[in-house]
């Protein structure tokens, strides 16, 4: 199944189960992350993990543990004023990068979902 054909199942599962979604997520909090193409304009969804913290919604651009960021990461560093949907809400957000100590210690928090 191509990342396209996967992302795209997800959605759909999650918009279906006001956010709950079953195989690779399955018991993960998980949110879609809405947001407009660096380069394209486009716009774009991605099911992406996440923590919260207080009234933040934190996510994580790891790819899984690779060298490089996902598309969505430098989305969001063009376009930080976007959308998010968890369960049946969707929110206004504005994407803000964690450095440093701070960003250590909730990705060691994340780490553990």
């Amino acid at each position: 199944m191509s990342r396209t054909d996967f992302n795209a199942h997800t959605i759909a599962e999650f918009r279906s189960n006001h956010g709950k979604v079953g195989g690779y997520f399955k018991g993960a909090p998980l949110l879609l992350l809405h947001t407009v193409g660096a380069r394209s304009g486009k716009p774009r969804i991605n099911p992406v993990m996440y923590l919260q913290d207080g009234k933040r919604y934190l996510v994580f651009a790891s790819k899984g543990g690779a060298d490089t960021n996902p598309d969505w990461y430098y989305n969001l560093k063009a376009h930080p004023d976007i959308q998010i949907e968890v369960g049946d809400e969707t929110i206004d957000v504005r994407a803000d990068e964690v450095l440093g100590a701070e960003r250590n210690n909730l990705f060691k928090r994340q780490a553990t979902l």
